[in-house]
């Protein structure tokens, strides 16, 4: 699994013109699975995205959580994140779980984060073409790969 995280002042998700989900401060998660995955690993990526200390603090510093300034969540499925670009021009996708597993997969990351977070959480549509506008904050852009 793959997670790319921006910290954002403002982010939302538009499909066929129409805002499937929008979000005040937190965080923008692209969320990949990849061929392979299982879904004990969910557990451990929603700890750490939850948990990871990337937003300031008073003196300035990142030593809040999400959970620490009750943020908000936009989820968004990006399989491309599993693309391969070492070899040609065109990137290979082999290495994204087919729709039928990362599915279900995505739709459980999105449940067990509902469960736990204190903030607003939003989320685009597996397998839709979505345009994704944000404001980033930072900007703090994350990795987060299990």
């Amino acid at each position: 699994m793959i997670a790319v995280l921006q910290r954002v002042l403002e982010a939302s998700v538009k499909i066929e013109n129409v805002t499937a989900g929008s979000i005040n401060q937190g965080l923008l998660v692209f969320f990949c699975v990849e061929s392979g995955d299982t879904e004990d690993k969910i557990p451990y990526m929603v700890e750490k995205i939850i948990n990871l200390r990337i937003f300031e603090d008073e003196n300035g510093k990142m030593s809040k959580s999400l959970q620490d300034i009750n943020g908000d969540m936009l989820i968004i499925s990006q399989f491309t994140l599993a693309g391969n670009t070492q070899k040609g021009r065109r990137p290979d996708f082999t290495g994204a779980a087919k729709p039928e597993i990362a599915k279900p997969m995505y739709e459980k990351f999105i449940s067990e984060i509902q469960k736990i977070i204190n903030g607003n959480v939003a989320q685009g549509q597996f397998g839709a073409d979505m345009k994704v506008s944000l404001i980033n904050d930072g900007p703090v852009t994350m990795i987060v790969k299990r």
